[in-house]
């Protein structure tokens, strides 16, 4: 790979490898939110923390919204707060739905997108790679608050390293 003053650049990982990596953490997730008995998945708090279902609700606004964003040019609202029935199923319907937006939207972005400056939701400044970056290290973020809501409950939580 060159860049446009012909200096040879290293690429340390390439589009659809990152993908799949990010792919793997929501599998992961998607596991960690089939683990939780119903209930507790709405209403299990810890330490003034937020039910996992508010915390899955945030990442659901952030990924595809985020990608989206950056896809197409146009300004997304942020909205981490939507109406839902409360069932688990829905969340895990929602996340799948959005496991197929992110390979949508991914196969529309192009490899030197990575380096352009962004500003997501109208204020989150970045370039594009350290935009995806965020996207993944705060789902695991939230994963892991997850895991401590699990134990708490006496459930193990699913091997965070087993990604497919």
């Amino acid at each position: 790979m060159e860049n446009s003053t012909n200096i040879a650049v290293s690429q340390v990982i390439t589009p659809a490898e990152l993908l799949a990596h990010w792919q793997g953490h929501r599998r992961v997730t998607r596991r960690t939110i089939e683990a939780f008995p119903e209930d507790a998945f709405f209403n299990h708090t810890i330490g003034g923390m937020r039910p996992f279902a508010n915390m899955v609700m945030e990442l659901l606004a952030i990924g595809v919204p985020g990608l989206k964003e950056i896809v197409e040019g146009k300004r997304e609202a942020f909205n981490e707060d939507f109406k839902h029935d409360n069932k688990k199923a829905t969340f895990l319907k929602l996340w799948d739905d959005t496991t197929d937006a992110i390979n949508t939207y991914w196969a529309q972005l192009k490899p030197e997108q990575f380096q352009e400056n962004v500003i997501l939701f109208g204020q989150y400044e970045g370039t594009v790679w350290s935009q995806i970056f965020y996207f993944i290290e705060n789902e695991i973020h939230h994963r892991a608050q997850g895991y401590v809501y699990l134990r708490a409950l006496g459930i193990e939580p699913p091997l965070f390293y087993v990604r497919d």
